[in-house]
């Protein structure tokens, strides 16, 4: 059965917040005031609630998405068969890493799937051996074969 998660209690301005900034972020020499006055807040406001949110885990990241592959870097799909006695453990060692993009539980033989976001073509395979080491687990790879863009945008 899949695991469940309570329901955020978000206000009408944590609303405002995820609806506004899921996309074009102002590019300025201070965004988060662009932001702020855009939603009628002052800019140390914006940042205590992405941070309450992010502590929350209503958010789970909060950033900039870059085309790692112009950079010279490169960007990997990952997967783990991980025993669910040790999962928590196993997504916490995972996520520690800067590398790690993002994780997703699957209902699935392989059930840690997870994107690796790199510097160079190189250090992938440092990565995936470092995850292994510290695991004790075998890290599966899906280079990317074609790119694909989906501006997804979630309302709340």
């Amino acid at each position: 059965m899949p695991e469940r998660h309570a329901v955020a209690d978000l206000d009408e301005l944590d609303r405002a917040i995820i609806n506004r900034l899921q996309g074009d972020f102002p590019l300025c020499d201070e965004p988060y005031a662009e932001a702020a006055r855009e939603l009628g807040v002052d800019a140390g406001t914006l940042i205590e609630r992405l941070r309450k949110m992010l502590a929350e885990g209503v958010l789970t990241r909060f950033g900039p998405m870059f085309q790692v592959e112009r950079m010279g870097g490169r960007y990997l799909l990952a997967a783990m068969a991980v025993p669910e006695a040790h999962y928590d453990a196993v997504a916490q060692q995972v996520n520690a890493l800067d590398e790690v993009a993002h994780n997703y539980r699957r209902e699935h033989e392989l059930n840690m799937w997870f994107v690796l976001a790199v510097e160079t073509p190189a250090a992938i395979a440092d990565c995936i051996a470092r995850i292994e080491v510290a695991t004790g687990l075998k890290v599966y790879a899906f280079p990317k074969q074609r790119e694909f863009f989906v501006e997804m945008k979630l309302t709340v």
